[in-house]
């Protein structure tokens, strides 16, 4: 056992010298051994930074370089600059406010100056930009607005028509439950009436009045409304015949004047005239039942 390790080593111990030589030789392909290399060690090249610094400071006018580093402006409530002590980190509206009132102590601060060097600061009402977007991104905006505006429209217009309808069915429910009511209260009135529990007959009268009332509203309307033009211009025209209807009525200064009655005329006893009547007018069919009883004495 002992000679088997000696041995099995010695092979390793061969195979690892083979392997260098080999990789010595370039013999090896890339990838199956990585060469690793020792970190660079870390120091403090001051003299190196301190010419990087050089470098980029360049000595420049300030309008070229428009840097202006303020505190922020006085509060007007509290009449003091707020700190950064005074301003609570977590608080999100104090410290909107101390960027807010730092920028605005920087304007303050260039505007004057860039007035002073003759920069212009306000942009002229003839400039120009190009978008960024192009006018076919810009148009398939609009058509996607568009679009969204219609749908919401849409839904607004059912929502609306859903709620006339479920008015409408509630109002059809209201009138059936009215009408099923007095309904009710008739058939109970009718009951009392006939049981002889109640001798009253208002339930009567109130129809009655109320369905005067609805042909009187309807005969005032008809009377407002009055004939059109053309009803008008014909009347005018061709003149107005008056009322047909019940125009042969007796009257009572007809009935008592009786200066045109003729007694003969009036029982047949005057001239008969051929054309009205006369032996046609003896000569009268008789009437059906007449007729009949006449066929059943025949028989």
């Amino acid at each position: 056992s002992d000679s088997g390790s000696d041995s099995g080593s010695e092979d390793s111990s061969l195979s690892d010298s083979e392997l260098q030589e080999a990789f010595a030789r370039g013999a090896l392909k890339p990838g199956l051994n990585v060469v690793l290399e020792e970190r660079p060690k870390r120091r403090n090249d001051t003299d190196g930074l301190k010419q990087c610094l050089a470098e980029f400071r360049q000595q420049l006018t300030w309008v070229e370089r428009l840097d202006v580093t303020l505190g922020p402006v006085a509060d007007p409530v509290s009449q003091s600059a707020s700190t950064a002590d005074a301003v609570d980190p977590e608080n999100d509206f104090q410290r909107e406010m101390s960027f807010y009132r730092q920028a605005q102590a920087a304007v303050l601060e260039a505007l004057p100056r860039l007035r002073k060097l003759q920069v212009p600061t306000r942009r002229p009402d003839d400039y120009f930009a190009e978008m960024a977007k192009s006018d076919q991104q810009m148009q398939k905006i609009r058509q996607k607005l568009k679009s969204k505006q219609e749908a919401m429209e849409r839904s607004e217009k059912a929502k609306q028509l859903r709620a006339m309808r479920k008015y409408g069915k509630k109002v059809q429910v209201e009138i059936l439950q009215r009408r099923q009511k007095e309904k009710k209260n008739m058939l109970n009135a009718v009951k009392k009436y006939q049981k002889g529990l109640s001798d009253k007959l208002d339930f009567l009268d109130e129809e009655q009045t109320s369905a005067q009332g609805n042909k009187k509203g309807s005969a005032s309307q008809r009377t407002k409304k009055g004939p059109n033009a053309k009803r008008r211009y014909k009347n005018q025209k061709f003149g107005f015949g008056g009322k047909k209807k019940g125009s042969k009525w007796n009257t009572k200064e007809s009935f008592n004047d009786v200066s045109s009655f003729q007694s003969k005329v009036a029982h047949n006893k005057g001239p008969r005239k051929a054309g009205k009547g006369g032996k046609k007018a003896l000569n009268k069919r008789p009437g059906k039942r007449a007729r009949q009883k006449m066929k059943n004495r025949a028989r």
